[in-house]
């Protein structure tokens, strides 16, 4: 079977591994990261440790041309995590808001907690003599 069999190459921009939602990018990214390939297969349950195998080898076969193509994923992810904090979605700015107010209330609780935890200390003191 050749290498290549085992990958779906879908446009310039995406490589997946065949029969699976995963990108190489995110099998190599643990390679590179050291994890074992067997480690891979227990992340990924939807992948074989030949498939595992398969992208480590066509990586290391073709390195140059899945570097170029690493970096292009890198900075399509960058470029979009860029876009959407300045252009958060409606969804994202209500969720924002949300935990904001959640933040506040949190705040705002804190220092009758720790008055109250006081207090419980100081009447269990004077019950216990």
């Amino acid at each position: 079977m050749e290498l290549e069999n085992y990958f779906e190459f879908i446009g310039e921009h995406a490589i997946r591994i065949a029969g699976s939602r995963v990108g190489i990018e995110t099998v190599l990214h643990d390679y590179q990261e050291g994890s074992s390939p067997e480690e891979m297969v227990l992340r990924y349950p939807t992948l074989s440790l030949e498939q595992v195998y398969a992208t480590i080898t066509y990586y290391l076969a073709n390195r140059e041309k899945v570097e170029v193509y690493l970096e292009q994923v890198r900075q399509q992810r960058e470029e979009a995590f860029k876009e959407q904090q300045q252009k958060p979605n409606e969804f994202v700015r209500a969720l924002r808001e949300r935990l904001q107010r959640y933040r506040t209330m949190q705040h705002e609780r804190e220092p009758l907690s720790a008055f109250a935890v006081a207090r419980s200390d100081l009447v269990s003191c004077w019950t216990n003599t």
